[in-house]
């Protein structure tokens, strides 16, 4: 099930950052050790009320006198309306309520979309200071107050945000159709393979990067089953994104990727793997989505003996956190091996939903531990007592052991690759989870 989406808008400096950190806590510092990969600050799923939804902080926005400034400001907001089921616009107690807020406030009614308007910096428990209800003024609704530092009043307003969320079953996805994910830097191809999928001209191309600024969703329905294409604007390198309506673009094409089942990342093959080719596919591998790696543009590559097998080992050796997925060596342009994608995104959705009984989990747990002994210090044994299987989309487990201490890095990737080994799961990341069981008596 998709999660809903929440936007933060509003200037810069009004405690955006603040209240992203004070309501995620340290998991948004966290940078995963996967090679290449960093985790992004400016979005991360949260959960209220037993309810996931996927955070997005759009960065301060401010109305400038200069038109095009004006004209970009209102791109970049506008992308990120589009994308949210609700808008949070923070407004800033102490600079109190400005002529920029006016502007975006007026932005946000023309939008139609639900706002929930709070400020932040009311640092003090008690009666609420006057300052506060001018910014009823903006004709957005109830007010409110929040101090992001003192993590005071965000119940309140999780609450109020809570209650502009799409129903439950209104987000529940067809199971019979796959949503996938086409994603990738600019001018890999993305929108060719789309056309080619289709097999209409639904998307504009050209050789321009960034040509494509939403992500368009188009059923397709064919003797490999239904599946939702998602066409998503090129993710870029940070430090080129200058055109500000493309930073924006990126949010999308990451929300993309949250509603999608699986991801193809394309690869162009005249290029090679750059290294925002494995940030790429990090998002992916991050969110827990069923993965296939495309090289695009094959059909310009000169061939000669091996040359496949070589690209191929590159492409793992640069890819080496997602062994798991796949590799594809097609051409949008000329349709090449299009098909045989349609096969491989159907196998990786169904290994990525792919549910083992507890019997059959614990009986390989028993085989893996006796053919290589778990990990041990100071004369102390891991000890895994079970298993079970909890979730799928990824898969997710849970083992239950006598000290979480113990277990280390190489044995949990040893596991992993026994479970696939014995069951498959290609195509799909892998979740495992320690809890530690009651200490045996005695």
């Amino acid at each position: 099930m998709s999660k809903p989406v929440v936007a933060i808008i509003g200037r810069p400096n009004v405690g955006k950052s603040s209240f992203f950190n004070a309501l995620l806590g340290e998991r948004v510092s966290i940078v995963d050790d996967t090679p290449g990969v960093t985790r992004d600050r400016i979005y991360a799923t949260a959960t209220w009320r037993e309810r996931e939804f996927l955070l997005i902080d759009t960065g301060g926005i401010e109305p400038d006198t200069d038109d095009i400034l004006l004209k970009g400001m209102r791109a970049q907001a506008q992308i990120a309306i589009d994308t949210a089921d609700v808008i949070l616009f923070i407004c800033d107690l102490k600079s109190g309520l400005t002529a920029s807020d006016h502007d975006i406030a007026i932005m946000l009614r023309k939008s139609k979309q639900p706002v929930v308007v709070c400020v932040n910096k009311v640092d003090h428990v008690g009666n609420l200071p006057a300052e506060l209800y001018e910014f009823y003024n903006l004709g957005l609704g109830e007010v409110y107050p929040i101090s992001a530092a003192h993590r005071l009043g965000i119940g309140e307003l999780l609450d109020a945000l809570y209650e502009h969320f799409p129903d439950r079953e209104a987000m529940e996805q067809d199971e019979d159709t796959i949503r996938v994910a086409l994603i990738g830097k600019p001018n890999a191809g993305k929108s060719s393979l789309a056309n080619k999928m289709i097999g209409s001209e639904r998307s504009i191309v050209s050789d321009i990067p960034g040509t494509t600024r939403d992500a368009i969703d188009t059923v397709v329905v064919n003797s490999h089953g239904t599946f939702t294409i998602i066409d998503t604007a090129g993710l870029r390198k940070k430090s080129r994104i200058e055109d500000s309506i493309e930073k924006y673009s990126m949010i999308r094409a990451l929300t993309a990727i949250e509603r999608s089942n699986v991801c193809v990342i394309l690869i162009d093959a005249v290029e090679g793997v750059t290294e925002q080719d494995t940030k790429v596919a990090g998002y992916a591998h991050n969110g827990g989505k069923a993965c296939i790696i495309a090289v695009n543009k094959w059909d310009l590559i000169e061939k000669t003996t091996g040359t496949l097998e070589t690209q191929e080992r590159e492409v793992r050796e640069r890819f080496a956190f997602m062994s798991y997925a796949p590799i594809i060596f097609l051409s949008a342009k000329t349709g090449q091996r299009v098909e045989k994608l349609f096969d491989m995104i159907k196998n990786v959705h169904e290994q990525a939903g792919k549910r083992l009984t507890t019997g059959m989990l614990n009986d390989l747990l028993t085989e893996a531990t006796a053919m290589v002994p778990t990990p041990q210090d100071k004369g102390k044994h891991l000890k895994i007592y079970y298993g079970t299987q909890v979730a799928t989309f990824p898969p997710q487990f849970v083992l239950f052991v006598n000290d979480k201490e113990l277990m280390h890095f190489s044995y949990e990737r040893y596991l992993e690759n026994q479970f696939r080994k014995n069951f498959g799961f290609e195509g799909t990341p892998m979740r495992f989870y320690l809890r530690m069981k009651d200490k045996e008596k005695g």
